[in-house]
């Protein structure tokens, strides 16, 4: 079943994403998912951030709470030169709107830690995060977790996204938790596999430090 307009927009994101390029400018337990298996490259396990990294995904500010430049229903910690801004007009995926952009650009790679929420609900965090993904046209192999932070459960995705504009596959992830104020998702994707890994401590240091507003 898919929902919205989520993979359209990603297209349009991946294509401009692209054009900048050629212009030059610049935890625990893991289960088999129930998507099909189309792609042969299958996702790994989760790469771990060494100190280095770590040390660069820190220091960005804490953003979700009122007054900051996204505000959520949870906060969580952003990487040095990350820039977040709200989005006013946001796109739909499965149950959830995006709310909030945070560029890692200005950090030197190509993507985005996207944020996206919905109003309260009866769905749990798994039937969240799974109506995301199949929202999605293009993934494939995904392997769910789960995980807790700041008195928050969650469940965590990885998988393969596979875009028919640029002819290319590459590993995405991304989490969910249910708040009092509603389900809040957090999306991981990047240009390529390798802009995505590169991004990683960014999308650990937000899931380490995730809390409710």
């Amino acid at each position: 079943m898919r929902f919205g307009a989520g993979s359209t927009g990603r297209r349009v994101v991946q294509a401009a994403l692209l054009a900048g390029v050629l212009a030059g400018c610049s935890g625990a337990g893991e289960e088999a998912g129930d998507g099909d298996s189309r792609k042969s490259a299958s996702p790994s396990a989760p790469a771990k951030a060494s100190g280095a990294a770590d040390t660069a995904a820190s220091g960005g500010g804490t953003i979700g709470a009122a007054g900051s430049a996204c505000e959520l229903p949870v906060t969580f910690d952003t990487a040095k030169s990350w820039k977040a801004e709200a989005v006013e007009a946001p796109l739909r995926q499965g149950p959830v709107s995006l709310a909030c952009e945070i560029d890692a650009k200005p950090a030197g790679n190509i993507g985005f830690l996207r944020v996206w929420t919905a109003k309260s609900g009866d769905a749990d965090a798994r039937s969240v995060l799974k109506a995301f993904v199949a929202g999605e046209d293009g993934a494939s192999e995904e392997k769910y977790g789960t995980f807790t932070s700041g008195g928050l459960t969650g469940v965590e995705v990885e998988y393969l996204y596979t875009s028919e504009l640029l002819e290319e596959t590459k590993k995405e992830r991304a989490l969910a938790v249910v708040t009092p104020d509603g389900p809040v998702v957090l999306h991981l994707g990047g240009l390529d596999t390798e802009e995505h890994e590169e991004m990683l401590p960014a999308y650990d240091l937000a899931k380490r430090t995730l809390r409710t507003a």
